[in-house]
């Protein structure tokens, strides 16, 4: 094995490690739903708050009897029905052209079959259809009741990412996928490989801030060259407010 790739590998694993003892590991699945709906649900998320997708989701559910009414029913009344999500245009039609798509290339409108397939193999074949990507193909296996080990990457579990170093600063959050899951062991459990995704994405949101990074408290600090380079940057902007700091105290000799 690549010595690089190994100490990346253990590092991800003792930052695992860590955030599991500040959160709580194991996390709760937050959501129970059928993968089909685990798609709409995710698509609707996209730079969306999670309060207000979850909102359109419902709103979905509630106007429409059923996926497949909300495929056949004018475009201009689901953008209407989601209109508070970000991009209530976009995401209508692509909505309703991912469930059409998934309805020709399968036969029905389902993916349960998805529960025989290997995770890698499942999400090449959701990443197929137009409008999915890795976040949501992964989504789509991880958070509904496939509970499939699949790694889902967010802003915030990409920007923990990239302050420790675990992928590069230049990293884009897609091809990310891979290469974080990559470092996860082979043999963790659809469990761990959410619980990994849920630390990561709390300890952005509640500590590696986008701004201002609490780095003073963070649990990880001596693993993030980032947050380790922001403080040593804090101590020298004090130090030359205040130079004085830096100057011993003469000491008198008695003789």
């Amino acid at each position: 094995m690549n010595p690089d790739l190994q100490d990346l590998k253990a590092k991800a694993l003792i930052i695992h490690q860590r955030l599991c003892e500040v959160y709580g590991c194991p996390i709760p699945y937050f959501h129970s739903l059928d993968p089909l709906s685990e798609l709409i649900s995710s698509l609707l998320s996209h730079r969306t708050r999670n309060a207000d997708s979850g909102r359109a989701f419902k709103a979905l559910r509630a106007r429409y009897g059923d996926w497949r009414a909300m495929m056949n029913a004018p475009t201009e009344e689901v953008e209407e029905t989601i209109q508070g999500v970000t991009w209530p245009e976009q995401k209508a039609p692509r909505l309703q052209a991912a469930l059409r798509a998934i309805e020709e290339r399968h036969g029905s409108l389902s993916l349960d079959f998805l529960s025989a397939m290997p995770v890698a193999e499942a999400r090449a074949w959701l990443e197929s259809i137009p409008g999915i990507g890795p976040k949501t193909s992964a989504a789509v296996l991880s958070f509904s009741m496939l509970r499939k080990a699949a790694l889902p990457v967010d802003s915030h579990h990409h920007r923990v990412a990239q302050r420790t170093g675990l992928v590069p600063q230049s990293a884009a959050v897609g091809p990310s996928h891979a290469a974080l899951a990559g470092l996860l062991p082979e043999d963790w459990n659809a469990q761990q490989v959410y619980d990994h995704h849920e630390v990561m994405m709390l300890h952005g949101q509640r500590c590696c801030f986008f701004k201002s990074p609490a780095c003073g408290r963070c649990a990880i600090l001596d693993l993030c060259p980032t947050g380790q380079g922001r403080m040593e940057d804090k101590r020298a902007s004090m130090r030359l407010v205040n130079p004085a700091q830096d100057r011993q105290p003469s000491r008198s000799r008695e003789r």
